[in-house]
Protein backbone atom coordinates (compact mmCIF):
# COMPACT_ATOMS: atom_id res chain seq x y z
CA UNK A 1 0.00 0.00 0.00
CA UNK A 2 2.97 2.38 0.51
CA UNK A 3 4.18 2.04 -3.26
CA UNK A 4 0.32 2.41 -4.58
CA UNK A 5 0.05 5.68 -2.30
CA UNK A 6 2.72 7.14 -3.35
CA UNK A 7 2.32 6.61 -6.91
CA UNK A 8 -1.49 7.61 -6.66
CA UNK A 9 -0.03 11.12 -5.02
CA UNK A 10 2.57 11.60 -7.50
CA UNK A 11 -0.45 10.95 -10.36
CA UNK A 12 -2.66 13.10 -8.51
CA UNK A 13 -0.49 16.08 -8.14
CA UNK A 14 0.25 15.46 -11.46
CA UNK A 15 -3.41 16.29 -12.84
CA UNK A 16 -4.42 19.18 -10.45
CA UNK A 17 -0.79 20.96 -10.71
CA UNK A 18 -1.42 20.86 -14.90
CA UNK A 19 -5.03 21.54 -14.79
CA UNK A 20 -4.76 24.45 -12.50
CA UNK A 21 -1.65 26.00 -13.92
CA UNK A 22 -2.83 25.59 -17.70
CA UNK A 23 -5.93 27.35 -16.46
CA UNK A 24 -4.11 30.23 -14.98
CA UNK A 25 -1.99 30.19 -18.43
CA UNK A 26 -4.91 30.66 -20.73
CA UNK A 27 -5.80 33.62 -18.38
CA UNK A 28 -2.56 35.10 -18.27
CA UNK A 29 -2.74 34.70 -22.90
CA UNK A 30 -5.95 36.52 -22.55
CA UNK A 31 -4.56 39.62 -20.42
CA UNK A 32 -1.63 39.65 -22.78
CA UNK A 33 -2.74 38.64 -26.04
CA UNK A 34 -3.85 42.71 -26.54
CA UNK A 35 -0.74 44.49 -25.79
CA UNK A 36 1.63 41.64 -27.61
CA UNK A 37 0.11 42.34 -31.01
CA UNK A 38 2.62 45.31 -31.09
CA UNK A 39 5.59 42.76 -30.91
CA UNK A 40 7.09 40.57 -33.32
CA UNK A 41 5.15 37.28 -33.81
CA UNK A 42 7.77 35.10 -33.27
CA UNK A 43 8.32 37.01 -29.80
CA UNK A 44 4.56 36.16 -29.40
CA UNK A 45 4.68 32.39 -30.23
CA UNK A 46 7.84 31.47 -27.70
CA UNK A 47 6.01 33.42 -25.24
CA UNK A 48 2.77 31.38 -26.06
CA UNK A 49 4.61 28.46 -26.08
CA UNK A 50 6.06 28.92 -23.09
CA UNK A 51 2.65 29.32 -21.12
CA UNK A 52 1.40 25.87 -23.17
CA UNK A 53 4.78 23.61 -22.29
CA UNK A 54 5.31 25.15 -18.98
CA UNK A 55 2.41 23.92 -16.71
CA UNK A 56 3.20 20.45 -17.24
CA UNK A 57 6.92 21.16 -16.66
CA UNK A 58 6.24 22.80 -13.29
CA UNK A 59 3.93 20.11 -11.78
CA UNK A 60 6.82 17.73 -12.85
CA UNK A 61 8.83 19.51 -11.46
CA UNK A 62 7.49 20.45 -8.72
CA UNK A 63 6.80 16.68 -8.14
CA UNK A 64 10.26 15.30 -8.38
CA UNK A 65 11.93 18.14 -6.29
CA UNK A 66 9.60 18.32 -3.16
CA UNK A 67 6.82 15.34 -3.25
CA UNK A 68 8.42 12.45 -4.00
CA UNK A 69 11.46 13.26 -1.45
CA UNK A 70 8.81 14.73 0.89
CA UNK A 71 6.82 11.45 0.72
CA UNK A 72 10.25 9.36 0.95
CA UNK A 73 11.70 11.12 3.79
CA UNK A 74 8.61 11.31 6.38
CA UNK A 75 6.27 8.65 5.32
CA UNK A 76 5.91 5.75 7.69
CA UNK A 77 6.43 3.02 5.71
CA UNK A 78 3.54 0.93 7.75
CA UNK A 79 1.27 4.40 8.28
CA UNK A 80 -2.14 2.50 7.76
CA UNK A 81 -2.98 4.98 4.99
CA UNK A 82 -5.10 3.63 1.85
CA UNK A 83 -5.56 4.78 -1.54
CA UNK A 84 -9.76 6.32 -1.18
CA UNK A 85 -12.51 5.99 -3.92
CA UNK A 86 -11.56 9.85 -4.99
CA UNK A 87 -7.93 9.76 -4.88
CA UNK A 88 -7.94 6.85 -7.16
CA UNK A 89 -10.25 8.31 -9.33
CA UNK A 90 -8.04 11.16 -9.83
CA UNK A 91 -4.87 9.35 -9.94
CA UNK A 92 -6.78 7.25 -13.03
CA UNK A 93 -7.79 10.05 -14.73
CA UNK A 94 -4.00 11.44 -14.79
CA UNK A 95 -2.88 7.71 -15.68
CA UNK A 96 -5.16 7.94 -18.46
CA UNK A 97 -3.69 11.11 -19.92
CA UNK A 98 -0.17 9.96 -19.88
CA UNK A 99 -1.05 6.88 -21.35
CA UNK A 100 -2.95 8.85 -24.35
CA UNK A 101 -0.06 11.35 -24.44
CA UNK A 102 2.60 8.67 -25.42
CA UNK A 103 0.52 6.14 -27.39
CA UNK A 104 -0.48 9.65 -29.52
CA UNK A 105 3.53 10.39 -29.75
CA UNK A 106 4.56 6.99 -30.75
CA UNK A 107 1.48 6.87 -33.16
CA UNK A 108 2.45 10.53 -34.23
CA UNK A 109 6.33 9.22 -35.19
CA UNK A 110 5.31 6.02 -36.47
CA UNK A 111 3.27 7.85 -39.06
CA UNK A 112 5.98 10.10 -39.76
CA UNK A 113 8.23 7.73 -40.91
CA UNK A 114 5.84 6.08 -42.50
CA UNK A 115 5.35 9.15 -44.69
CA UNK A 116 8.82 9.94 -45.26
CA UNK A 117 9.14 6.20 -46.65
CA UNK A 118 6.33 6.63 -48.98
CA UNK A 119 7.50 10.14 -50.17
CA UNK A 120 11.25 9.56 -50.37
CA UNK A 121 10.33 6.35 -52.43
CA UNK A 122 8.64 8.50 -55.23
CA UNK A 123 10.73 11.66 -54.72
CA UNK A 124 14.02 13.18 -56.49
CA UNK A 125 16.04 15.21 -55.13
CA UNK A 126 17.42 18.51 -56.05
CA UNK A 127 19.59 21.56 -54.96
CA UNK A 128 17.98 25.11 -54.26
CA UNK A 129 20.74 28.20 -53.72
CA UNK A 130 21.22 28.92 -49.91
CA UNK A 131 19.04 25.93 -48.49
CA UNK A 132 20.90 23.63 -46.67
CA UNK A 133 18.67 21.34 -45.88
CA UNK A 134 17.50 18.07 -48.25
CA UNK A 135 14.77 19.08 -50.56
CA UNK A 136 13.12 16.92 -53.18
CA UNK A 137 10.71 16.86 -55.83
CA UNK A 138 7.30 15.38 -54.76
CA UNK A 139 4.82 13.79 -57.68
CA UNK A 140 1.67 14.61 -55.29
CA UNK A 141 -1.84 15.90 -56.44
CA UNK A 142 -1.85 18.02 -53.48
CA UNK A 143 -0.01 21.13 -53.63
CA UNK A 144 2.32 20.18 -50.84
CA UNK A 145 5.21 22.65 -49.90
CA UNK A 146 6.19 21.49 -46.60
CA UNK A 147 9.44 20.50 -43.56
CA UNK A 148 8.93 17.13 -42.95
CA UNK A 149 11.18 15.83 -39.46
CA UNK A 150 12.34 17.38 -36.05
CA UNK A 151 15.27 15.86 -36.13
CA UNK A 152 16.29 15.40 -39.76
CA UNK A 153 13.85 18.09 -41.32
CA UNK A 154 12.95 17.66 -45.21
CA UNK A 155 11.80 20.28 -47.48
CA UNK A 156 8.93 18.00 -50.18
CA UNK A 157 7.68 20.40 -53.07
CA UNK A 158 5.07 19.03 -55.11
CA UNK A 159 5.56 18.97 -59.10
CA UNK A 160 2.73 21.06 -59.56
CA UNK A 161 3.52 23.79 -57.07
CA UNK A 162 7.14 24.12 -58.93
CA UNK A 163 5.49 24.25 -61.96
CA UNK A 164 2.69 27.19 -61.20
CA UNK A 165 4.91 29.45 -59.00
CA UNK A 166 7.51 31.91 -60.56
CA UNK A 167 11.07 31.25 -59.34
CA UNK A 168 10.52 34.56 -56.73
CA UNK A 169 7.51 32.86 -55.17
CA UNK A 170 8.52 29.97 -55.14
CA UNK A 171 12.22 31.69 -53.18
CA UNK A 172 9.74 33.11 -51.28
CA UNK A 173 7.92 30.18 -50.31
CA UNK A 174 10.87 28.34 -49.24
CA UNK A 175 11.95 30.94 -47.16
CA UNK A 176 9.29 30.72 -45.06
CA UNK A 177 9.62 26.68 -44.23
CA UNK A 178 13.09 27.85 -43.38
CA UNK A 179 11.61 29.99 -40.70
CA UNK A 180 9.85 27.13 -39.37
CA UNK A 181 13.08 25.20 -39.49
CA UNK A 182 15.42 27.85 -37.60
CA UNK A 183 12.09 27.91 -35.10
CA UNK A 184 12.34 23.97 -34.64
CA UNK A 185 8.32 24.26 -35.15
CA UNK A 186 8.11 20.88 -35.81
CA UNK A 187 9.72 19.55 -32.47
CA UNK A 188 7.38 22.47 -30.90
CA UNK A 189 3.88 21.49 -32.81
CA UNK A 190 5.00 17.53 -31.07
CA UNK A 191 5.35 19.10 -27.46
CA UNK A 192 2.10 20.91 -27.41
CA UNK A 193 0.16 18.10 -28.47
CA UNK A 194 1.83 15.87 -26.01
CA UNK A 195 0.53 18.91 -23.54
CA UNK A 196 -2.83 19.00 -24.21
CA UNK A 197 -3.26 15.02 -24.60
CA UNK A 198 -1.86 14.74 -20.80
CA UNK A 199 -5.03 17.12 -20.64
CA UNK A 200 -7.73 15.31 -22.90
CA UNK A 201 -10.16 14.49 -20.23
CA UNK A 202 -9.85 17.74 -18.40
CA UNK A 203 -9.65 20.25 -21.65
CA UNK A 204 -7.12 23.29 -20.71
CA UNK A 205 -5.20 25.80 -23.04
CA UNK A 206 -6.71 25.09 -26.43
CA UNK A 207 -7.22 28.68 -27.33
CA UNK A 208 -3.21 28.71 -26.48
CA UNK A 209 -3.31 25.87 -29.15
CA UNK A 210 -4.56 27.94 -31.53
CA UNK A 211 -2.54 30.94 -30.44
CA UNK A 212 0.66 29.33 -31.42
CA UNK A 213 -0.09 27.69 -34.84
CA UNK A 214 -1.17 30.98 -35.49
CA UNK A 215 2.25 33.41 -34.53
CA UNK A 216 4.43 30.39 -35.40
CA UNK A 217 2.98 31.12 -39.03
CA UNK A 218 3.00 34.59 -38.76
CA UNK A 219 6.77 34.35 -37.26
CA UNK A 220 7.31 32.55 -40.32
CA UNK A 221 6.13 34.77 -42.70
CA UNK A 222 7.94 37.50 -40.91
CA UNK A 223 11.20 35.69 -41.41
CA UNK A 224 10.87 35.32 -44.75
CA UNK A 225 9.97 39.23 -45.19
CA UNK A 226 12.96 39.75 -43.45
CA UNK A 227 14.80 39.53 -46.45
CA UNK A 228 13.02 42.55 -48.44
CA UNK A 229 9.88 43.74 -49.26
CA UNK A 230 9.56 42.10 -52.64
CA UNK A 231 9.70 38.68 -50.41
CA UNK A 232 7.19 39.77 -48.52
CA UNK A 233 5.29 40.51 -51.51
CA UNK A 234 5.90 37.20 -53.21
CA UNK A 235 5.85 35.08 -50.36
CA UNK A 236 1.92 36.92 -50.49
CA UNK A 237 1.24 35.88 -54.12
CA UNK A 238 2.58 32.41 -53.24
CA UNK A 239 0.20 31.76 -50.63
CA UNK A 240 -2.78 32.91 -53.08
CA UNK A 241 -1.77 30.38 -55.84
CA UNK A 242 -1.31 27.83 -53.29
CA UNK A 243 -5.08 28.10 -52.12
CA UNK A 244 -6.23 28.34 -55.21
CA UNK A 245 -4.86 24.95 -56.32
CA UNK A 246 -5.62 23.32 -52.47
CA UNK A 247 -9.14 20.78 -53.41
CA UNK A 248 -12.17 22.51 -51.35
CA UNK A 249 -12.32 20.71 -48.34
CA UNK A 250 -8.85 18.25 -48.30
CA UNK A 251 -5.96 18.76 -45.82
CA UNK A 252 -2.60 16.90 -46.04
CA UNK A 253 -2.30 14.19 -43.97
CA UNK A 254 1.33 15.28 -42.18
CA UNK A 255 2.01 14.47 -38.31
CA UNK A 256 5.25 16.05 -37.87
CA UNK A 257 5.01 18.45 -40.36
CA UNK A 258 4.40 22.29 -40.84
CA UNK A 259 2.32 23.05 -44.43
CA UNK A 260 3.22 26.27 -46.11
CA UNK A 261 -0.71 27.12 -45.69
CA UNK A 262 -0.96 26.49 -42.00
CA UNK A 263 -3.27 24.25 -39.71
CA UNK A 264 -6.01 26.98 -41.03
CA UNK A 265 -6.07 27.82 -45.07
CA UNK A 266 -9.22 30.16 -43.98
CA UNK A 267 -6.67 32.59 -42.42
CA UNK A 268 -4.79 33.10 -45.76
CA UNK A 269 -5.95 36.45 -46.84
CA UNK A 270 -5.16 37.19 -43.19
CA UNK A 271 -1.92 36.55 -43.56
CA UNK A 272 -1.58 38.10 -46.91
CA UNK A 273 -2.93 41.51 -45.67
CA UNK A 274 -0.18 41.31 -42.79
CA UNK A 275 2.56 40.31 -45.40
CA UNK A 276 1.38 43.67 -47.76
CA UNK A 277 1.72 45.68 -44.81
CA UNK A 278 5.04 44.44 -43.73
CA UNK A 279 6.32 45.07 -47.09
CA UNK A 280 5.31 48.75 -47.38
CA UNK A 281 7.16 49.01 -43.41
CA UNK A 282 10.95 49.74 -43.24
CA UNK A 283 11.76 46.19 -40.71
CA UNK A 284 14.49 45.85 -38.67
CA UNK A 285 15.85 42.24 -37.93
CA UNK A 286 14.55 41.52 -34.71
CA UNK A 287 17.29 40.66 -32.26
CA UNK A 288 16.57 37.39 -30.13
CA UNK A 289 19.66 38.28 -27.72
CA UNK A 290 17.45 39.36 -25.44
CA UNK A 291 14.87 36.69 -25.05
CA UNK A 292 18.30 34.23 -25.61
CA UNK A 293 19.74 35.68 -22.14
CA UNK A 294 15.92 36.26 -20.59
CA UNK A 295 15.38 32.29 -20.58
CA UNK A 296 18.67 31.32 -19.60
CA UNK A 297 18.03 34.00 -16.61
CA UNK A 298 14.95 32.49 -15.59
CA UNK A 299 15.89 29.05 -15.87
CA UNK A 300 18.86 29.86 -12.60
CA UNK A 301 16.59 32.05 -10.53
CA UNK A 302 14.17 28.79 -10.51
CA UNK A 303 17.24 26.51 -9.83
CA UNK A 304 18.55 28.35 -7.02
CA UNK A 305 15.21 29.32 -5.66
CA UNK A 306 14.12 25.20 -5.85
CA UNK A 307 18.02 24.25 -4.51
CA UNK A 308 17.03 26.56 -1.46
CA UNK A 309 13.71 25.25 -0.94
CA UNK A 310 14.54 21.71 -1.42
CA UNK A 311 17.35 21.84 1.07
CA UNK A 312 14.84 23.28 3.69
CA UNK A 313 13.32 20.77 5.89
CA UNK A 314 11.09 22.84 7.31
CA UNK A 315 9.50 23.13 3.49
CA UNK A 316 8.91 19.22 2.82
CA UNK A 317 7.92 18.71 6.74
CA UNK A 318 5.11 21.10 5.67
CA UNK A 319 4.58 19.71 2.54
CA UNK A 320 3.91 16.53 3.85
CA UNK A 321 1.44 17.63 6.51
CA UNK A 322 -0.58 18.62 3.83
CA UNK A 323 -0.43 15.70 1.87
CA UNK A 324 -1.86 13.38 5.36
CA UNK A 325 -4.57 15.95 5.18
CA UNK A 326 -4.68 15.65 1.12
CA UNK A 327 -5.20 12.01 1.71
CA UNK A 328 -7.53 11.62 4.78
CA UNK A 329 -9.74 14.09 2.36
CA UNK A 330 -10.05 12.02 -0.74
CA UNK A 331 -10.45 8.71 1.66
Amino acid sequence: MYELLGISLVLTALLTINAGTSALAAGVWRLLERPLRRCAASTRAEIVFALRVGPPAVAIIAIAAFLVPSYLTYEPYRSGEFVGNKLAALALISAVGIALALWRGIHSWLATRSLLREWLSIASAFTISQIDIPTFRLPHSFPIIAVVGTVRPRLFIAERVLESLSEEELIAAIAHECGHVAARDNLKRLLIRACRDMLAIVPCGRAIDRAWAENAEAAADEHAAERGSAVALNLASALIEIARMVPAGARPTMPAAVFILGDDDHGVMGRVNRLIALAGTSRQRVSRRFFYWAERLAFLVLLAGLLIAVTNTQVLTSLHIAMERIVQILS
